[in-house]
């Protein structure tokens, strides 16, 4: 059998206090005249018999049940994203809350079954979580409840949403190649991930592209050329960079869209006797688990999967959550893949 719960009258009566002074003291209540050797006593006492506050009674008083709910389409299922999750259990127990999430297999019927599940257990805000970057709308009921969005942007204009900064990735993943001395035959892999299934491309290409484009435009540098593909596997990485070996002029250096072109780019080059990074330098994004294992290794323009789900957490429960979108740095891993070019 369970023992039962320590409550407040229990701390008074082993402190020979009375209740009403173990409740100001527990609660923290200030202003009260009580002796500082009571509170002493009452907390003592209270550790000793291992209380634990009511949460359910203490949420009838403040309305508060220090509860966040996080509905996902399948971010808690791979490992990779997961480090959103892991952020977000995180920084969730720093402010005594806890987190509920849930998935909804991208289906808007469970979506809205598990939204409102969790709003009628009334957390005290909701955490929308996407595991690709993408516009969205949440479900009718987030409306007049604390609500961000988390890898995904907002189509309404009335929440916050937090999502990697890919636009400075972009960015920087010229920059890494400009301080290494490449200024000609730079091509890029991946591109926006125009594709027969998506051919308006994706969130994550056409920021990169932008940040990529802005770059090379401030540095008096043009691109050598774009091969288009899909992101999803290697193979494509290894079709397009096979493409691009006759290219004139002849490639120095590679950006691929992701580890998963880089692979496949790795492969090509090997394949056709030229040296990383001698011949070529290789620069990728995401930072996935084998772009470290790559030789040489990988340098990768990281995914911050952990700080997103820390700031929507920290974002959800502030006393300043505006509409706005707020963009987290995706910090570099430099490794052994980038060199000067040959002259």
């Amino acid at each position: 059998m369970p023992s039962s719960r320590v409550t407040q009258a229990d701390v008074a009566r082993h402190a020979g206090v009375s209740r009403t002074t173990v409740s100001f003291v527990l609660s923290g209540r200030e202003g009260m005249r009580i002796s500082g050797e009571a509170r002493q006593r009452i907390l003592g006492a209270a550790q000793e018999l291992g209380y634990r506050p009511n949460l359910t009674a203490q949420s009838l008083r403040t309305r508060k049940t220090y509860t966040i709910g996080l509905v996902s389409d399948s971010v808690a299922s791979t490992h990779y994203a997961g480090e959103m999750i892991r952020g977000a259990l995180e920084a969730a127990l720093e402010k005594d809350h806890l987190l509920y999430f849930a998935e909804t297999g991208d289906d808007p019927a469970v979506e809205e079954k598990l939204l409102q599940g969790m709003l009628d257990r009334q957390v005290d805000g909701m955490i929308h979580a996407a595991m690709s970057t993408r516009r969205s709308r949440p479900a009718g009921q987030s409306g007049g409840h604390r609500t961000v969005l988390l890898n995904c942007l907002d189509e309404s204009g009335e929440f916050a949403s937090v999502v990697p900064d890919e636009f400075a990735a972009g960015e920087q993943a010229v920059r890494l190649l400009l301080e290494a001395g490449h200024r000609d035959g730079i091509h890029v892999v991946g591109g926006h991930h125009f594709t027969r299934g998506k051919p308006e491309g994706v969130h994550a290409g056409h920021e990169r592209m932008r940040g990529i484009e802005a770059a090379t435009a401030a540095a008096g540098v043009e691109l050598a050329g774009v091969v288009e593909c899909d992101w999803s596997e290697p193979e494509h990485g290894y079709r397009a960079t096979r493409s691009l070996l006759g290219a004139d002029p002849a490639p120095t250096a590679l950006i691929c869209c992701n580890d998963r072109l880089a692979f496949g780019a790795y492969q090509a080059l090997r394949d056709a006797g030229l040296d990383i990074p001698a011949d070529l330098s290789v620069v990728s994004f995401d930072d996935s688990e084998l772009a470290s294992w790559l030789r040489p290794a990988l340098t990768s323009i990281a995914l911050p999967h952990h700080e997103l789900g820390r700031r929507a957490v920290s974002l959800l429960l502030s006393d300043d959550l505006r509409p706005a979108v707020h963009r987290i740095p995706m910090p570099v891993r430099r490794r052994e893949s980038i060199s000067s070019p040959r002259r």
